[in-house]
């Protein structure tokens, strides 16, 4: 499930499905300083504004979607999460840019029990694909972990890996191998804006 759809437009999907952008959150939009609970805490990685703004102007859809075990950990607390997330949203339109949609796991499968929504699992996906009518199997997974790009191998999309100094080298391994490596968030825009699709 996810605590905070962020951003959802109202009337319905539209009835051409459009190309998406699903991004991670920390560490690839934001630094990842570790279960973030304070707004003062939240920066933007260099560039990631205007990678954002990049694909808003390319009419695709951007969308986070974002794993916070701290909520079930009892680190981070629903409402802290909102702040932040509303930090984030604050500091990119500052820059002109701006977020779709943001979908979060709250869980942990030690304390909570299994999901499907936390990454790689495909709900928070399926659902951001009903919100907003976007098509997974034409759209970009992007992020600093394996499992923020795995999702696109389930939906024939592009993955693509761009590390973070906390991504592990046998992510990059695996991205390398099965999906694609870039090195900056602005890298991995040039490419979702070349694969028109």
């Amino acid at each position: 499930m996810s605590v905070s759809p962020g951003g959802a437009a109202g009337g319905g999907a539209p009835r051409v499905r459009r190309r998406a952008a699903f991004l991670d959150r920390d560490g690839t939009l934001i630094e990842d300083r570790h279960y973030i609970a304070r707004v003062e805490d939240v920066a933007l990685v260099p560039g990631a504004a205007a990678a954002v703004r990049r694909l808003n102007e390319a009419g695709i859809a951007v969308v986070v979607v974002t794993n916070q075990s701290g909520i079930a950990r009892g680190l981070v607390t629903v409402a802290q999460y909102e702040g932040v997330r509303a930090r984030l949203d604050e500091l990119l339109a500052g820059e002109g840019a701006r977020l779709d949609a943001t979908y979060v796991c709250p869980h942990h499968p030690e304390l909570t029990g299994p999901c499907d929504c936390r990454k790689p699992g495909p709900a928070l996906y399926e659902r951001a694909a009903r919100d907003h009518g976007l098509d997974p199997a034409r759209s970009a997974f992007v992020g600093d972990r394996w499992r923020d790009v795995e999702p696109a191998l389930r939906f024939g999309g592009v993955g693509i890996l761009v590390p973070s100094p906390d991504t592990p080298r046998e992510d990059v391994e695996r991205a390398s191998a099965a999906a694609t490596v870039r090195h900056s968030l602005a890298d991995a825009v040039d490419l979702v804006l070349a694969g028109r699709r």
